[in-house]
């Protein structure tokens, strides 16, 4: 995950990717972190797991539980993997905090034939009531960082996403809304944008499947 960003998995949001990702699966891991979700995907579902994250010291648990990991930086690209390496990328509660989030995603979906991209939605209903009453930054249970000490660089929601993916042709095979405590599926998808504390989507380029 990227090195200033401390927020750990949940466990709702690990049981929808783990949900989402076929056994025996070829999967790379954007932001992994200690590779947790890497170690639990290898146990559950047998997945060959691929770890990268900017923040080296957490890599070394990954290298004990015997995965493959990188130590690199999203924002550079990934051009040491090869188009279509992996049948699964994942990309969760990182886009936010990357430096060039299209470049990102592009590289995610020229090497995975299906990525899975978690990310916080800026249109929640709480962030927006903060800073129309309150003039002030916007906090959550979600993001509950200080305007000084946050590591979103990158600010969006599920409409930006939603737009951006009819723009370049991306295909939304599923997609899932934290509101409240709960992970729900499209069927919030009208009101997703207002009360999702979070999202997440699996997509694929058009003409994959």
């Amino acid at each position: 995950m990227n090195e200033h960003y401390v927020d750990r998995l949940s466990r709702t949001d690990r049981d929808l990717i783990i949900s989402n990702v076929p056994d025996g699966s070829r999967v790379l891991d954007l932001g992994c972190g200690d590779c947790g979700l890497l170690v639990e995907l290898a146990k559950k579902k047998k997945i060959q797991g691929v770890g990268l994250d900017i923040d080296g010291d957490l890599l070394t648990k990954g290298l004990a539980y015997g995965l493959s990991v990188y130590h690199g930086n999203l924002d550079d690209g990934l051009p040491g993997f090869p188009d279509q390496s992996f049948d699964y990328v994942i990309i969760n509660q990182t886009l936010q905090v990357v430096k060039n989030p299209l470049l990102v995603l592009q590289e995610t979906l020229r090497i995975g034939r299906f990525a899975i991209v978690g990310f916080p939605n800026f249109g929640h209903w709480r962030l927006r009531w903060g800073l129309f009453l309150g003039g002030r930054a916007p906090k959550s249970h979600a993001l509950p960082f200080e305007w000084y000490d946050t590591p979103n660089i990158r600010v969006l929601t599920v409409t930006d996403f939603r737009d951006y993916c009819r723009r370049e042709q991306i295909h939304v095979v599923r997609d899932a809304y934290l509101i409240g405590s709960r992970w729900h599926k499209a069927s919030r998808r009208f009101s997703a944008n207002i009360m999702a504390q979070a999202a997440m989507f699996v997509i694929t380029r058009s003409g994959t499947i």
